[in-house]
């Protein structure tokens, strides 16, 4: 029997009672939701030669989490053929700012972080982006389909599309396909299905989000997170407007009205940071409000389906993961995909899990107030004749995993975490902890 990794949540390496050497012909899939991750995977298997049917549900909501990409996505954008167009209508981002308090913080620019491979990003209008992956799909061949798709059961953990799904995917893939890709997001529509086993965060915020215009900014185009009287709050600067969000305990945030327009509008006025900054601002979008969970399901594929994206995990807005998550995802499901392998498909799966743990550890040191302890004390310290001598070292590492290259990287994140317990010099992290 194969080698069992820690990622699979105590599950041997067989799917489906097949083992690991297993190879499967795969050439018709349907792929069950339309979004970055759903569109990237398209895209890939397409190319391939592979027959897509793509879902879409058609109506979005008319503001979307998931604004501000990491540098680490811009690779992708570059193989699926779109950088040049996404960066024709959004915001340059050099970098990103971390708020303490009303009065400290941090920031950095991507370009001054030693060895990193991508030195800027970009903040999107998600309709247009989203617009842009769906139709690089069909450029290469994926089929869109306007159908919310359904499931029915088959034989043990086989899925078949229901009846419905089937005649609407006819014309492309001719009868059931031969896999399925959950790519439905938050809607999770096979694990909910199969009742798939998941652990769930600590963490039972909501996030309200909207639009404004007249929002200033620390830095011009950087991302900022700022840490709030309760909760935490995001600026992310568009081309034309600024989005504008707050993650915040559901029992607070209700004091505020019994709408989430009237919530966000009442608190913004009331945080001593928001108020600075929100006096003059106008908001110019309804307020959408998100269950903010943090959620991993323990596998990611069966006999006959695999999980990509949110539908797979997501663990929190805080460090903009979930669009690198799902973009590394589609990429890494694809070429299992195409190799069939049962092997491929423990290896994807083994990644995705490890990648979500990971973002899980650096979640949780944000919101104990580890993490923004240690970037005030490396503040001082690198200032100090033993901080010099360590400042590139750990300028090489910690950004870069903020940026998405380093999450990967087993030292990296080793060296964060073992910051984030040790490297505190008797500073007490409940001063600026997440309430």
């Amino acid at each position: 029997m194969a080698k069992r990794s820690i990622f699979d949540s105590g599950r041997s390496v067989r799917s489906g009672g097949r083992s690991a050497q297993a190879r499967r012909s795969i050439q018709k899939v349907a792929i069950i939701g339309g979004g970055p991750a759903g569109a990237a995977v398209a895209t890939y298997l397409a190319r391939a030669g592979m027959d897509v049917a793509l879902f879409t549900r058609g109506k979005r909501p008319p503001i979307i989490v998931g604004e501000s990409l990491v540098p680490a996505i811009v690779p992708f954008l570059r193989k699926l053929g779109v950088e040049k167009e996404v960066s024709s209508y959004s915001q340059f981002k050099g970098g990103a700012n971390f708020l303490f308090t009303p009065d400290d913080g941090m920031g950095f620019q991507f370009h001054e972080v030693p060895s990193i491979k991508t030195t800027y990003s970009y903040n999107v209008p998600r309709d247009r982006f989203d617009d842009t992956l769906l139709q690089a799909a069909k450029k290469a061949g994926a089929h869109q389909i306007e159908h919310s798709a359904g499931l029915e059961p088959g034989d043990g953990e086989h899925l078949r599309l229901d009846e419905a799904s089937r005649e609407a995917a006819l014309p492309v893939l001719g009868g059931e396909p031969d896999w399925i890709v959950d790519a439905s997001g938050r809607t999770r529509l096979i694990a909910r299905h199969l009742d798939l086993p998941t652990t769930v965060g600590t963490r039972k915020d909501v996030a309200l989000h909207a639009h404004m215009e007249g929002v200033p900014m620390e830095t011009l185009g950087n991302v900022h997170t700022d840490r709030l009287e309760h909760g935490w709050g995001w600026r992310i600067p568009l081309r034309d407007r600024t989005s504008v969000g707050v993650v915040i305990g559901a029992e607070f945030i209700r004091k505020f009205g019994n709408t989430a327009e009237e919530q966000l509008d009442a608190f913004l006025q009331t945080d001593a940071t928001t108020r600075r900054w929100s006096k003059d601002a106008k908001r110019i979008t309804p307020v959408m409000q998100y269950s903010n969970y943090q959620l991993r399901t323990h596998r990611g594929f069966g006999p006959n389906w695999s999980l990509v994206g949110d539908a797979f995990g997501f663990i929190d807005p805080v460090f903009s993961s979930g669009m690198l998550i799902g973009m590394q995802s589609a990429e890494a499901l694809a070429e299992a995909l195409q190799s069939g392998s049962d092997r491929a498909l423990v290896r994807y799966q083994q990644f995705v899990l490890r990648n979500l743990t990971v973002w899980q550890r650096a979640a949780d040191h944000y919101y104990s107030g580890r993490l923004l302890t240690m970037f005030r004390v490396g503040e001082y310290v690198r200032h100090t004749r033993i901080g010099r001598l360590m400042d590139f070292h750990f300028r090489r590492h910690m950004p870069r995993i903020f940026t998405g290259e380093g999450a990967t990287n087993r030292y990296s994140m080793g060296l964060l975490n073992f910051m984030c317990r040790y490297g505190l010099v008797g500073n007490d992290p409940a001063e600026l902890e997440i309430r």
